[in-house]
């Protein structure tokens, strides 16, 4: 789960990093008694989506009165704000950050995330911070320095000191960053974080380090243990096949194409999206069903699929183990009686009790097209959508 700007910041702030002063602003006319409260100007008016790129995109604006704070507040609530992170359609603004401006002398990157190839906690730091880092991680990847935590130690001053060596820092600021560091990283592991990260962390003229921007990202199997982290979430921001998706309990990752999947197995689900896109088409989500899917669970997952515009076809592809074929086919059957599918299903069984799955499926009465393999059903369902299109 994604929380806002101002949110990471407000949790930053509690383990100790210094953030530029402001709040959030839900109305215009807030923005303006906010940036009056802050002191004279100008102030920085950034618009709350779960998305980067904003600066680049007319999301982050300077105000040089509080008069002004309200315009662009008045400017940027409501509209759908599109930066090369959201895609075409655009993510809700809803709220804005009114915060004082700073004088910067220097920008860095800090940020704790997984290395998933080794299997640890990371910590990267870079000298070049700010809205160009993802180009500075492709062009020039030994910018970014790195240091992994070890089991039982973390992440210890000595190693935050040398991220604060590599970024370019000198003397006492050195000392400053590493505790910086430190208290990101127990942010991370406090908050079950699969990323957290400061972009940009700034040296002010002054010589203090204040965290300009923060991101958090939680993982979502880690909520129930972060109530008040979920409070935090901002369903405006989500897809809202996702939104729908978590509500019914489904295992579902939405992706770009036209063609709806129905699994039962995260393994077979990648070999589904794998034959599907070797033969041309294009899926449009990836759904695990679970091993022991139940009928309601087969039910939800077609009423979710087929309530998506996007989707022009559906192919289920299911093995029979724990629970056995003709059971899934009676799960499909029940699910097409009670809401009938108006684009094309097809349908790839194997396992126990295939014959007699194959059996329901073919006396059921119902526009089900059956595969023998996941070859025939890749083809056959792309065959049927391209024909819709």
């Amino acid at each position: 789960m994604n929380i806002h700007e101002y949110q990471a910041k407000e949790i930053l702030s509690r383990l100790g990093m210094r953030i530029p002063r402001g709040r959030v602003a839900f109305t215009a006319k807030e923005a303006e008694v906010i940036a009056q409260s802050i002191g004279q100007g100008p102030y920085v008016v950034k618009a709350q989506i779960h998305a980067g790129g904003r600066g680049k995109s007319g999301g982050i604006r300077l105000a040089k009165d509080p008069v002004e704070a309200r315009q662009i507040a008045w400017e940027m609530i409501g509209i759908r704000l599109v930066t090369p992170q959201t895609g075409p359609e655009g993510k809700p603004v809803s709220r804005v950050l009114i915060e004082e401006t700073v004088p910067i002398a220097q920008e860095f990157y800090l940020g704790v995330t997984i290395d998933r190839t080794l299997g640890k906690v990371v910590v990267l730091g870079s000298a070049e911070g700010g809205m160009d880092i993802e180009e500075v991680a492709a062009r020039s990847p030994e910018k970014i320095r790195q240091v992994h935590a070890e089991a039982g130690c973390g992440v210890t001053q000595f190693q935050g000191r040398k991220i604060a060596l590599a970024m370019g820092l000198e003397g006492g600021i050195i000392g400053k960053a590493a505790t910086i560091v430190s208290a990101l990283y127990q942010g991370f592991m406090e908050y079950d974080c699969t990323l957290a990260e400061i972009n940009p962390l700034v040296l002010t003229e002054g010589g203090d380090l204040l965290a300009l921007d923060a991101k958090m990202n939680i993982d979502d199997n880690a909520l129930f243990r972060h109530p008040e982290i979920l409070a935090m979430r901002d369903v405006e921001q989500e897809d809202p096949r996702d939104t729908e998706a978590m509500r019914l309990g489904l295992n579902f990752a939405p992706l770009s194409g036209n063609i709806g999947c129905i699994v039962n197995g995260a393994g077979l689900g990648m070999a589904t999206l794998d034959i599907l896109n070797y033969y041309g088409g294009k899926p449009a989500n990836f759904l695990d069903a679970g091993a022991g899917a139940s009928k309601e669970v087969i039910r939800n997952a077609f009423r979710l699929l087929s309530s998506d515009p996007r989707v022009k076809g559906i192919l289920v592809n299911m093995f029979g183990g724990i629970t056995r074929c003709d059971s899934y086919a009676l799960g499909i059957v029940d699910a097409l009686k009670a809401k009938p599918l108006t684009i094309p299903l097809v349908v790839r069984l194997e396992g126990t009790n295939v014959e007699l799955g194959r059996k329901i499926l073919a006396e059921s009465g119902l526009d089900i097209l059956y595969a023998g393999d996941m070859r025939e059903a890749a083809q056959k369902i792309i065959e049927l959508v391209n024909k819709k299109e």
